[in-house]
């Protein structure tokens, strides 16, 4: 349920700044879908990632986050989210959910994406990929009417169209001077509609949806999260401020510009 938490505004200044948070989050995620192919391990991939953090000047918001051992969360098939980087080498045809952030002078950048090594190897993988990335998308233009958050949810519901199950219990979240703030995002309809959307929100949007069920559980290690059914998940995110003359997606390079302008939503030239 939406908590009744204030909500921390942004100035225009502010959002400058988690700007530079953002493109150094996308950097390093970018950085590590290069490097992804058969053999790499998560640990590897880690590295990578932590590597350009350091180079470009920032800190990871995921490391010793409540004491977690890694730079980024490397969630292979059946795992959904804070998948513990390993050595076990990927393998052609898996499906990798990488999530990271950095920390630009204490403001904060969270992203995530999902690929596939290499060839597809079971039906329905690119689906799974697919589709929630559109929702990720289609919850960010939800944005724009000005409506409430709640809104993000039930654009997110829609756009899967019940084609996988969306993940129970995990959400998006407010960002800014800390990584997770007020308000939660949920990626599904709710009879609370949750605060009014307002210019200087900065919002993670985070849509997580598996080819199965929509329980999970968690492992000995407490942090991995694992699909009950046993079946893959697939976990898209991005940093979204909203501006007084329309959406900034913080962590994606041309700002959301194609895929919002697509769907008719407003991005400001920077």
């Amino acid at each position: 349920m939406f908590g009744r938490e204030r909500v921390e505004l942004k100035t225009p200044e502010q959002i400058l700044k988690m700007r530079e948070a953002g493109l150094l989050t996308h950097a390093a995620l970018e950085s590590v879908r290069a490097a992804l192919r058969p053999g790499i391990t998560p640990a590897e991939l880690d590295a990578v990632g932590a590597e350009v953090i350091r180079a470009g000047g920032g800190t990871s918001n995921f490391l010793g986050y409540h004491g977690y051992p890694a730079t980024l969360c490397i969630s292979v098939n059946e795992v959904v989210v804070h998948g513990i980087p390993g050595d076990r080498p990927l393998e052609e045809g898996d499906v990798v959910s990488v999530d990271g952030g950095a920390v630009v002078d204490g403001w904060h950048g969270d992203s995530a994406f999902t690929a596939i090594v290499g060839k597809p190897r079971e039906p329905g993988d690119v689906e799974l990929v697919e589709t929630t990335r559109q929702a990720l998308w289609a919850g960010i233009a939800a944005l724009d009417a000005r409506g409430r958050v709640g809104d993000v949810g039930a654009a997110v519901e829609d756009a899967v169209g019940g084609r996988l199950g969306i993940v129970d219990g995990y959400t998006g979240h407010g960002i800014g001077t800390a990584m997770h703030m007020a308000p939660d995002v949920l990626n599904h309809r709710d009879r609370d509609k949750g605060p009014k959307v307002r210019p200087g929100m900065v919002l993670a949007i985070e849509p997580m949806c598996t080819r199965g069920g929509v329980d999970t559980d968690v492992l000995a290690d407490e942090w991995t999260v694992v699909t009950s059914d046993g079946t893959r998940a697939a976990h898209w995110e991005h940093t979204v401020a909203v501006l007084e003359e329309g959406l900034w997606v913080l962590t994606a390079p041309d700002g959301g510009a194609a895929e919002l302008g697509a769907r008719g939503v407003r991005v400001p030239s920077e």
